[in-house]
């Protein structure tokens, strides 16, 4: 293995790059076209399951996405080939878009069953989420809880990580004994406890309210997981494509 550029990794980085400058360049905004967002709100559609892969939020977080794409996409891509790797990619991205959903309608209904519980019709929730506010004695929730509620309709997706996680848990797999590090903990470790110390966190981050800025860490885990057993069949079956 070497880590010269493979070429459906190229194509992927020009994407994302293309995608990521054009918007500044032409000073246009197609994040309520191409993000993900929440399936109840009026800018959601089903492509964005694939388009929100190409989206990202700043320039650390297209480097940090596009730099786990090369570090560990690159020997898999060698290893599995062209159009094996790109299953794979969109696989994970995709999953990891749909867990996401997944786990944000339970989150979201949640509080809107609550909500109607207290005695708020339909169109009294709609408002509230139109409007981002509300002053109604008969709402029993915590202010954190309905900003969470308001965020999950109105925050998209954006980002490839859900992807890229699926492509470290498979690096872990077939290298389990590379070492890798964090940049704030600079300390190599082997890959088989390495990846699953930051799918830890993840799970943890993700059912807390610690949560460090705004991460869909159950993206990652959505991607880690489908990324696992695709990775998990095909070592098994020996399944080779070229």
């Amino acid at each position: 293995m070497n880590n010269k550029l493979t070429e459906a990794i190229k194509h992927l980085i020009i994407i994302n790059v293309i995608l990521f400058v054009a918007p500044q360049l032409l000073k246009l905004d197609f994040s309520n076209v191409l993000a993900l967002h929440y399936p109840k709100n009026e800018h959601f559609g089903f492509w964005q399951y694939v388009t929100h892969m190409f989206m990202h939020g700043s320039f650390g977080h297209i480097l940090f996405n596009m730099y786990g794409l090369w570090a560990f996409g690159t020997p898999l891509e060698q290893m599995w080939g062209k159009n094996k790797f790109i299953f794979f990619y969109f696989s994970a991205g995709i999953g990891a878009g749909l867990i996401y959903t997944l786990a944000n309608y339970y989150q979201f209904n949640g509080i809107y069953e609550q909500l109607l519980d207290f005695g708020l019709s339909n169109a009294e929730i709609q408002n509230i989420l139109n409007v981002g506010s509300y002053n109604d004695s008969r709402i029993a929730i915590s202010n954190e809880e309905m900003i969470k509620f308001y965020s999950l309709y109105h925050t998209p997706a954006v980002g490839t990580s859900g992807a890229v996680y699926g492509i470290l848990v498979a690096f872990g797999m077939y290298f389990k004994d590379a070492k890798l590090a964090l940049i704030f903990f600079p300390v190599p470790i082997a890959a088989k406890y390495f990846i699953p110390v930051i799918l830890l966190g993840d799970i943890f981050f993700g059912m807390t309210k610690y949560s460090i800025g705004n991460v869909a860490h159950f993206a990652h885990i959505g991607g880690a997981l489908i990324g696992f057993i695709i990775a998990w069949y095909w070592k098994k079956n020996q399944f080779k494509v070229h």
